[in-house]
């Protein structure tokens, strides 16, 4: 299994047991699913829970949201309720980022920041004024890692129509992350 951490934090935001995708190569769009679950069961995709661990017609100690966030226990930052904010927040995050990429990754800086303007050019969905006019800013949440650092990376959950049915979608920077095996 492959878990993606954030590099500020080392906080766990994802691993590779969800439908994931590489946009531009600067992003990652990984696909959830709501789910509704006994407080504390975690069920990866593509398990199959015994039938006797079925639940037994209560209700008690029900957790009910998308898998991503509570599998990776990600919590939810209110802190972005306005666009300025956020595109402050953004063009902080993205100095840092750079930075740390020069220091550790000097070859992906570049390529990070090519591919960073190509990705907002050509998608809907963000960065600084480009997405700030094409998308609805209050149907979007951020989510920090577990340890809730303001200064780490974001997932930016936002719904995607596919085949006529909206799946929940959550971005995040793929130079921000680091790749673990399992």
């Amino acid at each position: 299994m492959k878990v993606f951490k954030d590099i500020f934090s080392n906080d766990e935001m994802f691993t590779d047991s969800y439908k994931i995708k590489i946009v531009d190569d600067v992003v990652y769009e990984v696909y959830g699913k709501h789910i509704s679950r006994r407080e504390g069961e975690v069920i990866l995709a593509g398990s199959n829970p015994s039938a006797e661990e079925a639940d037994e017609g209560t209700d008690e100690g029900v957790q009910s949201g998308i898998d991503i966030v509570l599998n990776q226990r990600l919590e939810e930052n209110f802190a972005f309720q306005d666009k300025k904010v956020f595109t402050g927040y953004l063009k902080d995050y993205m100095k840092r980022l750079v930075a740390k990429l020069q220091e550790t990754n000097p070859e992906q800086v570049d390529v990070f920041k090519t591919n960073i303007q190509k990705f907002t050019k050509e998608n809907r969905f963000f960065l600084f004024k480009c997405f700030l006019l094409l998308k609805n800013f209050s149907d979007l949440k951020f989510y920090t890692g577990e340890s809730m650092d303001t200064d780490a990376g974001l997932g930016i959950l936002d719904y995607k129509e596919i085949e006529g049915e909206e799946f929940p979608v959550m971005y995040f920077f793929k130079h921000g992350l680091v790749e673990e095996k399992y």
